[in-house]
């Protein structure tokens, strides 16, 4: 278990093992759900693609370029009917 502490600003930081746990990097989102009894839930937000933004990438929209694996991710969602 690992005790954070609360700054005056309401902020917490999470070490490094913690972060490294739930698969977090730098920049990334993290999903808090509030549960009964004063507890919560905290996890990854896994980033998802679609269709659209991948062919928005291909028709030259933005300026990052995919990687294979991402256009693979993306082409099995959307063959999965997952948008």
């Amino acid at each position: 278990m690992s005790i954070l502490t609360v700054t005056a600003r309401g902020q917490v930081t999470f070490r490094k093992e913690v972060l490294q746990h739930l698969g977090i990097k730098p920049g990334e989102k993290m999903e808090l759900d509030l549960l009964p009894d004063g507890r919560a839930e905290l996890k990854a937000v896994r980033p998802t693609g679609t269709i659209d933004a991948f062919i928005g990438r291909l028709a030259g929209k933005s300026k990052r370029r995919l990687t294979i694996e991402e256009m693979n991710e993306i082409i099995e969602n959307g063959w999965a009917g997952k948008k």
